[in-house]
């Protein structure tokens, strides 16, 4: 299978259970070292169970993805890493209160074996024009 497809299906899947709240299976597209940058914290995640963490923290203070569409994605392949950038709309929901987020988001994966697993996430805000 060509690899630029394998990367998508990757990606695919990893908004897939994002978006559908799937702690089990979004976390399993991560790589054990992975490292998280988010524009609402104010300092990296070092470790796939650093995020963890703080997404089970986020989930039982009440946060809840609701839906998360990806856009303009693009991939360049690095060797065994490629880099995905694209744009994602989310609807989530805190405490109850329903938000929409759109951000940008740069995901690089690195070959497990057959696999591709994201081993870091940028996460931004989109500017306005």
């Amino acid at each position: 299978m060509d690899q630029t497809l394998q990367i998508s299906q990757a990606a695919a899947e990893l908004v897939a259970a994002f978006a559908s709240n799937d702690t089990e299976r979004y976390f399993a597209c991560f790589s054990e070292d992975a490292t998280f940058v988010f524009h609402t914290l104010p300092q990296p995640l070092r470790s796939r169970q650093a995020y963890q963490a703080l997404w089970q923290q986020w989930q039982e203070e009440g946060f809840k993805v609701l839906d998360c569409q990806s856009s303009n994605a693009t991939i360049s392949l690095q060797g065994d890493l490629a880099i995905f950038i694209h744009s994602v709309a989310t609807r989530i929901t805190i405490n109850g209160e329903e938000q929409q987020l759109a951000e940008r988001e740069t995901i690089l994966f690195r070959r497990h074996n057959t696999r591709w697993l994201a081993c870091h996430e940028h996460l931004s805000v989109v500017s306005p024009a």
